[in-house]
């Protein structure tokens, strides 16, 4: 007997529970959260009584697109509205309606009635005049839902209904429903919960359930909700019963699993003050806790939004936090310089763009962050005009142990001479005259060495080895003077180079291979294709200043041969000698080489730099 009494008293406190999205559902328009203009419209239409005879509300899932429409029909039928536009609550039509007895309104869920068998028997049901009130009123749900056939038979009935019907259409994807149902429908668009108005509406139902908060456990909640009422009360049910009625920050972020925003405040710290070790430590406990490195920099892509907002009081508001956190942010936005938060936030960027095509997301994420902890660094050498590199501390000794103890070669003007030498070319060998007396004092930049003086591969100044080196980034001996596009047959008319095409400047082989691959790399993307062969392609200068490239087949010289025109443009501009010449052959059958796989490469690049075995060795890398 005890125990049927026990069973029966628990029975009944189970279904005496109803989840507070139910309980708490606004029943009238002054109790519909976030969406007063909406609310405001529809009361002055029941007030006016012009009323029509289609409705559309759409809008995301959770911002009360059914209870407005359940509200309104309850006001409609009404028989003593309020002077508001509201619905009294005691005539009959409105009991019949809070009893769901009312015959007088349908609901209609389109997500499983969606054939053209529903629809006609809802057209059935709309030629019965009204017994209570004034209105039949036919809420449908979903209603992008129906099929097309079903929408095609609804079009007559809903363009000219009887004078006792009204239909009240919901939908949450407005695009998937037929133009000619939207031409007959009044459209109300819903919008999303702001985190301020779920935060003021989930303390209200705390405070009336007797639970005790912390309001940045509810901005947690607000903030996972993604603007849904509904979805918010559904979480808060979920915290309160993590929490056994005392909802905390810490619990309710152990309970979504939710990354803790100190994190992100700390890293915004550590990189102001260039701790890059402090950060890789964090980075590694947050992984470890199970977070994805892409919600990270997602996170804290959001984080450093909202310090930059929070730094001008006009931009304050678009804050939506709590009040203990705006102030957070306020005084981080005190500390943090705004080309800072400008340079962290487009790096940030770059690395969600291509975190999902990385094959190596941590690495990714680990190199954005010591990009963003070293922003306010000083850069190093400053003061010698040349573009600061990133990476710079992390790599510092590893590069002066790499760079060979030599000091940097002069290139001194030389002069022509009357006297002819022999010199011999990697491919070819010929007869040429030859400058073979330096110059002891430097001469003023201004002059130019005479156009007679020839390529001499042993005289040409050596790179110095250096971590980092890449066509954008070269050392100062030698640089692209300006970047264009290559546009077959023309050249850009904006570049400052150009006035100098008439000139008739040395080159060597070294700078020839550099300009060549630097033009590579700029060709448009309609080019990619024969950019990508290109750039296994070397040039080399036959007899000065006739430049030749070898190709493997005639197709690939058709393909170059068509563009032929920029490509000599190019490398007059760039190397600064109108007297070049460019030609184009196929290899001989003794003269075709191996292609270097990426692996052949690297280990190539390895043996001569030894450097960059170092640093894959630091890094940990394993070639792709």
């Amino acid at each position: 007997m005890k125990f049927a009494n026990f069973v029966g008293k628990l029975f009944f406190t189970m279904e005496e529970y109803i989840v507070s999205a139910r309980k708490y559902r606004p029943t009238s328009f002054d109790t519909v959260v976030g969406q007063q203009a909406l609310t405001t419209t529809l009361k002055n239409a029941v007030k006016s009584g012009k009323l029509a005879h289609a409705y559309l509300f759409c809008g995301p899932r959770g911002v009360g697109k059914t209870t407005c429409a359940r509200i309104f029909a309850k006001a409609i039928n009404c028989l003593t509205p309020t002077a508001e536009g509201e619905a009294c609550g005691q005539c009959e039509s409105c009991q019949a309606f809070n009893e769901q007895r009312s015959y007088n309104i349908f609901e209609l869920d389109a997500a499983s009635n969606n054939s053209v068998e529903h629809i006609k028997s809802l057209m059935e049901q709309t030629r019965i005049p009204p017994q209570v009130g004034k209105y039949k009123v036919f809420i449908i749900d979903e209603v992008h839902m129906l099929s097309t056939a079903a929408f095609n038979a609804f079009l007559k009935t809903l363009e000219e209904p009887p004078a006792h019907v009204i239909f009240i259409l919901a939908t949450t994807e407005k695009h998937k429903i037929l133009p000619t149902i939207l031409s007959r429908c009044q459209i109300y668009d819903f919008e999303r919960m702001t985190v301020r108005n779920t935060i003021d509406h989930l303390k209200s139902v705390a405070d009336k359930e007797g639970i005790s908060y912390e309001e940045e456990a509810l901005a947690v909640i607000a903030e996972k909700a993604d603007g849904g009422m509904r979805d918010a009360l559904s979480i808060f049910d979920q915290a309160v019963s993590f929490c056994q009625g005392n909802i905390t920050y810490q619990k309710v972020i152990e309970d979504l699993n939710v990354l803790d925003a100190e994190n992100y405040f700390q890293i915004v710290d550590l990189s102001i003050e260039n701790k890059v070790a402090d950060i890789m430590v964090l980075l590694n406990n947050i992984v470890s806790k199970g977070f994805d490195g892409g919600l990270l920099i997602s996170g804290l892509a959001k984080h450093v939004r909202n310090v930059l907002m929070a730094r001008d009081p006009q931009t304050l508001p678009l804050l939506e936090v709590s009040d203990q956190q705006r102030e957070r942010y306020q005084q981080q936005a005190k500390k943090c310089p705004i080309p800072f938060l400008y340079k962290a936030l487009q790096l940030m960027n770059q690395c969600d763009i291509n975190y999902r095509q990385s094959s190596n997301k941590r690495l990714l994420v680990e190199l954005t962050l010591i990009e963003i902890a070293q922003i306010t660094q000083p850069d190093e050498g400053a003061g010698s005009g040349r573009k600061p590199r990133r990476l710079k501390s992390l790599f510092k000794q590893l590069i002066q142990q790499a760079q060979p103890k030599q000091a940097a070669p002069q290139v001194a003007a030389v002069k022509p001479v009357a006297s002819t030498t022999r010199v011999t070319n990697p491919t070819t060998t010929t007869t040429k005259p030859v400058a073979v007396e330096p110059d002891t004092a430097a001469e003023p930049s201004s002059k130019k060495p005479a156009a007679t003086t020839t390529y001499n591969a042993a005289a040409r100044p050596q790179l110095k080895a250096k971590i980092g080196f890449s066509w954008n980034n070269k050392p100062d001996q030698i640089s692209t003077k300006g970047k264009m596009h290559i546009i077959p047959g023309t050249l850009d008319p904006n570049d400052p180079n150009a006035s100098r095409q008439g000139d008739e400047e040395v080159f060597d082989q070294q700078e020839l291979e550099l300009q060549w691959m630097s033009m590579c790399n700029r060709m448009p993307q309609h080019l990619s294709g024969v950019a990508t062969r290109m750039k296994n392609m070397t040039p080399v200068i036959t007899q000065f200043p006739n430049v030749e490239l070898t190709v493997e087949n005639q197709l690939a010289k058709d393909q170059i041969e068509d563009i032929k025109g920029s490509i000599l443009s190019t490398l007059k501009t760039y190397l600064h000698n109108k007297s070049i010449n460019f030609s184009v052959r196929v290899a001989e059958h003794h003269e075709k080489v191996h292609i270097l796989t990426r692996r052949e490469q690297y280990e190539l690049m390895a043996k001569e730099n030894p450097s960059i075995g170092k640093l894959r060795d630091l890094l940990d890398l394993e070639l792709a």
